[in-house]
């Protein structure tokens, strides 16, 4: 059927298609007639096609939640993770920061400043308490120059006001906001006991104590160090002994500080312990670092330069085994929290009191922002870390956090803005309004029970019981629906829980681990490396007390 009429049909679609080719011609003709041609356009030359991108290049981030453990004790000091870095320190037991109190061998009273401070220092207590607590401050020389003398110091009161003699009697005071050489002090150690010792003022003469309770430096008599000398003193050391990068730099000098800092940074994380970190189920890192970063090579005094060369190499390991980096800005300038970790110098706390003091901390975070803003590892900033409430207040604190964000954001649109809560604030939720109005906001909270004297009796069960309710339902009321992330920091499966067995360190890494996995953003182990085992990641790992591939 279909051959009949086939030449007919053939001979009319030919008429159309020619009556279809007349009308388009027409149209063109009558379209030049009201548009001018265009010019020809010049031969475009096509660009070569882009390289691909090395294998460096490519982003690596991580998946939320992350699984990270915390660098702790590489790039800012904490002597209890690695105490051998201080085994070369002259006098190392009279770090800055040290708590002091000094007992009259003779009046067997001690050393006062009366009020903490504002007034004359005298020596008429038998009982020792906070007004007869002073701290160690190593000498500060000249301007900007810190030149160390492990026999020379500053003592610091309770009330923050120097130990001084007055302007011509020699007698002893706490008035100084800031120590000179009036301030100074040189601390003789007896060779056979060296917490019996004198004290020699900036006058050249030894403190006593005298009849009257007054402490007066006016002795220049040479010693046989027994009872019946009124310069000596019989020193005790209390409280725990301060020992962050602080103390390590001015304990040494920059001369003897600087090779031992940067032997610590060259050996302590090398590359094999970012591919053990990749090889073993994590997926992050977060890396502590101090202020003074930003002006590596050459940071203000007592701080030596390098950790800045370190923190370029852990990004270069970093994109090799495909980890994410959260920079954790653990140290800001003046002390978020009075602890060693802060690298606070004397265990007070002295940051977001000034609007000079937040402007500085906000360019640190534009420095490391700027700087690592194009590596595909850059995961996240931390802001800071642990600011203590009160002293941090919270406007302080959300002020900080608001310039720091938009610090970020200035030089990247993706990478996570992490900011701490307040340790002590009493509110764990007080920053939920703040930062969920920031995109790619997260919440940081640490949870701990090994500092807490409440778990100091708790059994295995109890603890992993606490675990998860207390904090599963903590990190609940933190983690919103349409809010900021949230991320738990800091843990460690470390508890008070005497003659553990490695099962039950296990059931409780594990406890610790499923509920912490609850958080959004992710968690991070503290620390990959330490001296004390259970604290140690790698170790904990290696010897199955931890399993991240199970």
């Amino acid at each position: 059927m279909g051959g009949r009429g086939g030449p007919l049909v053939s001979r009319l679609c030919f008429v159309v298609v020619l009556l279809l080719l007349c009308a388009s011609c027409l149209c063109s003709l009558a379209n030049a007639k009201r548009t001018p041609p265009l010019p020809k356009p010049p031969a475009v030359k096509k660009p070569p096609p882009s390289p691909s991108p090395p294998p460096s290049q490519i982003p690596a981030y991580p998946s939320l939640p992350v699984r990270a453990v915390c660098l702790g004790g590489w790039l800012v000091t904490e002597g209890w993770i690695l105490p051998p870095l201080f085994d070369g320190i002259p006098n190392k037991d009279l770090l800055d920061g040290t708590q002091v109190q000094f007992k009259s061998a003779l009046r067997k009273t001690y050393i006062t400043a009366d009020q903490g401070g504002g007034g004359a220092v005298l020596a008429n207590r038998t009982q020792a308490s906070d007004w007869e607590t002073f701290k160690v401050v190593r000498y500060l020389l000249l301007p900007m120059l810190w030149r160390i003398n492990e026999t020379t110091f500053n003592f610091r009161a309770s009330g923050n006001q120097f130990l001084g003699i007055g302007a011509s009697d020699g007698i002893i005071v706490a008035t100084a906001t800031s120590p000179s050489l009036p301030e100074t002090f040189q601390i003789v150690r007896c060779p056979f006991d060296k917490n019996r010792v004198r004290i020699k003022a900036a006058n050249g003469y030894f403190v006593q104590a005298i009849a009257t309770g007054e402490v007066i430096a006016d002795y220049g008599e040479p010693t046989r160090w027994s009872d019946w000398d009124a310069s000596v003193f019989l020193m005790a050391k209390v409280g725990q002994q301060m020992q962050g990068e602080y103390q390590l730099c001015n304990g040494y000098g920059a001369d003897k500080a600087a090779p031992v800092l940067r032997d610590h940074w060259n050996t302590y994380i090398v590359e094999d312990d970012f591919k053990f970190i990749a090889s073993s189920g994590l997926t992050a890192v977060r890396i502590p670092v101090g202020w003074w970063i930003a002006s590596d090579p050459n940071p203000p005094a007592p701080y030596v330069g390098g950790s800045l060369q370190a923190l370029d190499n852990a990004f270069k390991w970093a994109e090799k085994y495909k980890l994410g980096v959260i920079i954790d800005l653990h140290a800001a300038p003046g002390s978020q929290n009075p602890w060693e970790h802060s690298s606070s110098r004397d265990g007070t706390q002295e940051w977001g009191t000034t609007d000079a003091n937040i402007a500085q901390t906000v360019q640190v975070i534009d420095f490391l922002a700027s700087r690592y803003a194009t590596s595909p590892s850059l995961f996240a900033v931390e802001l800071m870390n642990e600011p203590l409430a009160p002293r941090a207040t919270l406007d302080s604190l959300t002020r900080y956090y608001r310039d720091g964000y938009d610090a970020v954001r200035k030089h990247s649109p993706t990478v996570y803005v992490v900011m701490s809560n307040r340790l002590s604030s009493g509110n764990t939720t007080e920053l939920l309004r703040f930062a969920g109005g920031l995109q790619g906001a997260v919440i940081d909270v640490h949870y701990y029970t090994v500092f807490n004297k409440m778990f100091d009796n708790f059994t295995v069960q109890q603890n992993i019981d606490f675990i998860r309710s207390n904090f599963s339902g903590e990190l609940a009321t933190v983690t919103t629906q349409n809010g900021p992330l949230t991320f738990v920091g800091e843990w460690v499966a470390e508890w008070k829980v005497p003659n553990a067995t490695k099962e039950e360190y296990q059931k409780y890494a594990t406890a610790q681990m499923n509920v912490y996995g609850q958080a959004t953003f992710g968690w991070s182990y503290w620390t990959v490396k330490n001296a004390n085992n259970h604290w140690d990641l790698e170790w904990m790992i290696k010897n199955g007390y931890i399993n991240l591939k199970g």
